[in-house]
């Protein structure tokens, strides 16, 4: 099976360790958890045109979209306006739909309220935040 080129959005102010810890299982030959991470490290930028060109690039490197949902990820972002979209996750999904990539989704909570970009969009949910869950909606995508 080709190894899986993934984009992860998700809330870098509120839910980086969840990407951390995606990193860490694929760095541990312990776990099956292996693909390609195409999400960019922070981009060291204030400038909103020089993020959407470095989100945009890697979005188009990956096969797959995986989303992690947060408590903030439909919150609006203070440059929204600038942005286009409430805030980056949204404005990366929809980047995502226009390159036409799989969809991959995980709730932290089953309260969170999904990015509006997500709706009407088709989605392989992974139902728990585990190694198991992430691969099977990633196979499914």
């Amino acid at each position: 099976m080709a190894l899986k080129r993934v984009f992860v959005s998700f809330d870098f102010e509120n839910d980086r360790q969840y990407k951390y810890l995606l990193e860490a299982w694929h760095a541990n030959p312990d776990f099956d958890f292996v693909f390609s991470d195409v999400t960019p490290s922070e981009i060291l930028s204030n400038d909103i045109g020089r993020i959407k060109a470095g989100l945009t690039t890697k979005i188009i490197l990956a096969t797959h979209t995986l989303v992690i949902i947060g408590k903030e990820a439909n919150k609006f972002h203070k440059d929204h306006k600038l942005i286009g979209h409430r805030n980056w996750i949204n404005f990366e999904i929809y980047q995502s739909k226009l390159y036409d990539k799989k969809f991959v989704a995980i709730k932290l909570s089953p309260y969170y309220e999904n990015p509006e970009e997500l709706m009407f969009t088709n989605v392989s949910w992974a139902m728990s935040f585990t190694e198991d869950a992430i691969i099977r909606a990633l196979n499914q995508a």
